[in-house]
């Protein structure tokens, strides 16, 4: 994908992503998931994970996704579900194709997205991470509409919370998930970060123009 068939337009470069201070994102639509926990007191977020979903696989725009997080989906629906018959999972964040975003979970809990994980010397990523999910599969180019509301949210969430890694969940949980997968461009996603950075977000503490370090871990090892 080429950056430039994503850059932000004036009006996306506006949208309030900013993050409130009990970690509820204003842009989002919220879908609350009984999924999730506090974090220990005094735990820092220091992660940002990105993962990939459709239900049923291969299939968006469903309203499936949002019944797994929230607890309530039918596994008699589809063949496929019923592997997923009493699992309680959910993340921060969905990113639909159209870049539309849902928000199941409050940055300042804890999502229940990592699963099994490591990162550096550190296991249980669910501890100290925030998890988004792009609508789409490990074998599916991801939209430029995606790449924007990801890389906007990206922003915010960094200037409310300071992390400085960004990882997949393949790279937290290798031989275990695949996801985000070849097909997700960590070098447009990085670039429209980076002009993400350069503009101001309402509520942020950090000023205008002041682009954070972030380490985006699949765009330094090539994934």
């Amino acid at each position: 994908m080429n950056p430039n068939d994503a850059t932000p337009s004036p009006a996306s470069s506006s949208t309030p992503y900013a993050i409130d201070a009990e970690g509820w994102c204003a842009a989002a639509r919220r879908v609350p998931s009984p999924n999730c926990d506090p974090r220990a007191e005094g735990m820092t977020v220091d992660l940002l994970v990105i993962h990939n979903i459709s239900l049923p696989p291969g299939e968006f725009g469903t309203h499936y996704i949002e019944d797994l997080f929230c607890n309530r989906l039918d596994c008699d629906a589809h063949p496929y579900f019923e592997q997923l018959r009493a699992l309680q999972v959910s993340a921060h964040f969905l990113v639909r194709r159209d870049g539309s975003l849902l928000q199941f979970v409050a940055t300042v809990q804890r999502a229940w997205h990592a699963g099994v994980s490591r990162f550096g010397e550190r296991e249980q990523c669910n501890d100290f991470s925030i998890g988004i999910e792009m609508e789409g599969t490990d074998t599916t180019a991801f939209e430029a509409a995606q790449y924007r509301t990801l890389a906007g949210l990206t922003q915010a969430l960094q200037a409310r919370h300071g992390f400085g890694d960004v990882a997949g969940h393949d790279h937290i949980a290798p031989g275990r998930k695949t996801d985000p997968g070849p097909f997700f461009d960590w070098a447009a996603y990085h670039a429209l970060y980076l002009q993400a950075a350069s503009a101001p977000v309402q509520g942020a503490a950090m000023s205008a123009g002041a682009a954070p370090l972030l380490r985006f871990t699949g765009r330094i090892s090539g994934a």
